[in-house]
C-alpha cells in the first residue's frame, strides 16, 4: 500500500495539472513563505463556516432522501442506494469550492501539498485507506445497496449506510453493527435480494415418519398462501428431506416462500411456522410429534 502511494501521488497530480512534480523547477517555486501568505484568520473562520453549511446541507439532504425513500417501498432500495455515492460527490464538490474560491493557491503549491499528504498519509494511516479504497471499490462495483440484506462472516442483517470506511447493518435484533469495507472485499458475501423488494424465505417444520407428505404439502403451501406477509406472485415450494436423531427417523419439512417486502422476512418465516403448526395440530397429523425426542 505505501508503494501505491507513493507511485499514483505523482501520477495523480500530473493528470489533474499537467505538471511533472518530479521536476525541480516546478518544486522550487512553493515558497513557504507563500503558503502563509494564503493563509489568514478570516478565510480560516469562513471555512469553518462553509463546513458548518455543507455538513448541515449534506445531512438535511440525504435525510430528506430517505425519508422519501420510506414513502415508497418499490423505490426505497434504489434511492437508499444512491445516497451514499451523493454524499460523497458533495463532499468533494464542497472541498473543492472552498480551496478554489476562499484560498485561490498556486498550481504549483497544490501538487506539492498533494505529493506531501500522500506521502505522509500513506504511511501513517494504511489501515484506514485501505478501508476507504475498499468503500470506493463497493460504491464502483456495487455487490449490494442500502436496503439490500446481507451476510458478511457470520453477521446478517440490512444495510442502512455505505460509508468509505465501514458498512453499518442493522441484524434481526436491532444491532448496529460496524463492518470495514476492506474486511467486507476480503470475505464470502451473500446477498439475499440484490437490489430486489422481495426474497425468498424458508421455515422448517419437524415431521413424523408416518405422516402422510402430500397432506402436509397442501396444508403448507395454503396454510402460505394466507399470511399477510406473503409475495404471491412468486412460487411457494414445499420440499421433504428423511432426517435422522438419535437413531430415530423423522421427515423435515422446508416451506420456501417470497416475502411481500424485505424487512418483513423473519415475519413471515414466523407466520408460515405458526399457522402451518397450528392446522397440522388441527389435522391431528403431530400425534407423534413427541416420539421424535422420546
Amino acid at each position: 500500500m505505501k508503494t501505491l502511494y507513493l507511485l499514483f501521488a505523482p501520477i495523480l497530480a500530473q493528470s489533474l495539472f499537467g505538471v511533472d512534480i518530479s521536476q525541480d523547477n516546478n518544486l522550487s517555486k512553493v515558497d513557504p513563505a507563500s503558503l502563509l501568505s494564503i493563509l489568514s484568520f478570516t478565510k480560516i473562520l469562513w471555512t469553518i463556516f462553509f463546513f458548518i453549511i455543507a455538513y448541515l446541507f449534506i445531512s438535511f439532504f440525504t435525510k430528506a432522501l430517505t425519508f422519501f425513500a420510506e414513502k415508497s417501498s418499490q423505490l426505497r432500495i434504489s434511492l437508499k442506494g444512491l445516497i451514499p455515492i451523493i454524499r460523497i460527490f458533495l463532499w468533494i464538490v464542497f472541498i473543492f469550492i472552498v480551496i478554489k474560491e476562499i484560498y485561490h493557491p498556486p498550481k504549483e503549491m497544490i501538487i506539492g501539498a498533494l505529493a506531501s499528504v500522500a506521502i505522509a498519509v500513506g504511511f501513517a494511516t494504511q489501515d484506514l485507506l485501505k478501508n476507504i479504497f475498499g468503500g470506493m471499490m463497493l460504491l464502483f462495483e456495487r455487490p449490494f445497496k442500502v436496503g439490500d440484506k446481507i451476510k458478511v462472516a457470520e453477521h446478517y442483517g440490512e444495510v442502512i449506510n455505505v460509508g468509505l470506511r465501514a458498512t453499518q447493518i442493522v441484524t434481526p435484533d436491532d444491532t448496529i453493527v460496524h463492518i470495514p469495507n476492506m474486511e467486507i472485499m476480503n470475505s464470502n458475501l451473500s446477498n439475499s435480494n440484490s437490489g430486489e423488494l422481495s426474497c425468498q424465505v424458508v421455515a422448517k417444520i419437524i415431521l413424523p415418519i408416518d405422516v402422510s407428505i402430500e397432506k402436509a404439502r397442501n396444508i403448507a403451501i395454503e396454510s402460505a398462501q394466507v399470511s399477510k406477509y406473503i409475495y404471491l406472485n412468486k412460487p411457494i415450494v414445499v420440499l421433504f428431506s428423511n432426517k435422522m436423531n438419535e437413531q430415530k427417523p423423522y421427515l423435515e419439512m422446508k416451506i420456501k416462500a417470497y416475502v411481500m417486502d424485505i424487512r418483513h422476512e423473519f415475519q413471515l418465516q414466523s407466520d408460515l411456522t405458526e399457522i402451518i403448526i397450528k392446522e397440522l395440530l388441527a389435522q391431528k397429523m403431530l400425534k407423534n410429534y413427541n416420539n421424535i425426542n422420546d
